[in-house]
């Protein structure tokens, strides 16, 4: 469990760092908002990691190979993930946008490509005891989310302090959390590797298609792939809109910042927890259930904050309750998708499954500020809170009818 409370933090941090937290040394370089907009590009290789997890489960690198399978492909990217986080430390953004651009590009790529190694070890890690997934998941989030405190709130005291160059120098030093923990601990799963295919197409056969053969096989993969398309939505839709929203309600960035970072952070971590503890409990897809269910009403506060405004203490609440909920409702779903995931295809198909998850965030979401703007903010949340209602009715058929499950 330490370990993967490494691991979590090694995933997490870096996702900040080419997102929020850059945005904002792009902002106080004075670059123009339609050049900081396009930055968010760089998330792209979160979303199609899956197009590159089959090289992963399946290459067998040389040299360092006998770390494992999985622990010799987290030392090769995270030795090159601090080398272009310490090189975007080493840029001025006013006067090296383009190849900051790349470079974040490049810390991207790796991070999601960290991540599709990680999720894989997570999972393999309760093969032989299944039940204890969803803590492992719980552990490995609270990790994630350190990471983001890391790589948000660190960061952002280390600029104050020192500067933004001084800070991402800082940063980069986070990778050697995970790599400690990769050296540290064993493979979880000892994997043979086959021989050398012939040509590219056995290549593609084995390595790509049969984890989707293997995926589909049961007759329900396409409402599985819904439910988890759309589980997460009543929280994610909103996201994008979430501080300007905040704005309107005429909240300072100084009143947001604090609120969000210390009762929100708080709350999302104690959530994750509590998910596992519960769920080991009254089981997953009850868990599911209830959690999703508290996931939509949770949404609905937010149209409260929107009648009543500028209300701190609402505020406190209504942030609170929200990011508890959110960190039951992803451990839960986390953990549903590492249970679906056949162990010979692990990185593969929790790549292709995480991404439908993350497609919904980035891709769907993406209507969000055009649909607050036609509604307004109060029935702009109360329809979010009902867009994660068919993930709701499958799990509570799935429920009343266990010859028809999910798994």
């Amino acid at each position: 469990m330490l370990v993967l409370l490494a691991l979590g933090f090694s995933s997490g941090f870096p996702f900040l760092l080419v997102f929020g937290t850059l945005t904002l040394w792009l902002k106080q370089s004075g670059l123009a908002l339609a050049v900081i907009g396009s930055f968010s590009l760089v998330k792209i290789p979160y979303s199609v990691k899956w197009l590159w997890s089959p090289l992963v489960d399946n290459i067998k690198l040389p040299y360092i190979n006998k770390l494992g399978r999985r622990r010799s492909w987290a030392v090769l990217i995270q030795v090159f993930l601090f080398l272009s986080i310490m090189i975007m430390s080493c840029l001025n953004p006013a006067e090296n946008s383009v190849l900051m651009a790349v470079l974040a590009c490049i810390t991207a790529f790796l991070s999601a490509s960290q991540d599709i190694v990680l999720d894989a070890y997570r999972v393999e890690c309760f093969e032989k005891n299944p039940s204890m997934q969803a803590n492992g998941v719980a552990i490995f989030v609270l990790g994630y989310r350190l990471g983001l405190i890391y790589s948000g709130a660190g960061a952002l005291y280390l600029a104050a302090l020192y500067d933004w160059n001084t800070a991402y120098k800082i940063m980069a030093i986070g990778v050697l959390v995970g790599l400690g923990a990769v050296l540290y601990t064993t493979e979880a799963v000892q994997y043979n590797y086959k021989k050398t295919k012939k040509n590219i197409g056995e290549f593609l056969q084995s390595s790509v298609i049969q984890p989707f053969k293997d995926f589909i096989k049961n007759k329900n993969w396409g409402w599985i792939l819904l439910l988890i398309f759309t589980y997460h939505l009543s929280n994610a839709y909103f996201n994008p809109v979430i501080n300007p929203f905040y704005d309107d309600m005429g909240f300072t960035k100084i009143e947001i910042a604090n609120v969000m970072k210390l009762y929100g952070m708080i709350a999302a971590i104690s959530g994750g927890i509590a998910g596992g503890l519960i769920i080991t409990k009254i089981g997953l897809k009850k868990g599911l259930l209830y959690f999703g269910i508290l996931q939509c009403l949770s949404t609905l506060l937010f149209s409260l904050q929107a009648i009543y405004g500028h209300n701190m203490l609402l505020f406190i609440i209504v942030v609170i309750v929200e990011n508890f909920i959110s960190g039951l409702a992803t451990t839960a779903l986390v953990a549903y998708i590492s249970s679906l995931c056949n162990k010979a295809y692990t990185a593969t198909q929790y790549a292709l499954l995480s991404s439908v998850m993350g497609a919904s965030r980035d891709i769907f979401s993406s209507t969000s500020g055009i649909v607050a703007q036609f509604l307004g903010w109060k029935l702009f949340f109360m329809v979010s809170a009902f867009m994660s209602l068919p993930s709701l009715i499958i799990i509570f058929l799935c429920l009343k009818d266990e010859k028809k499950t999910l798994k």
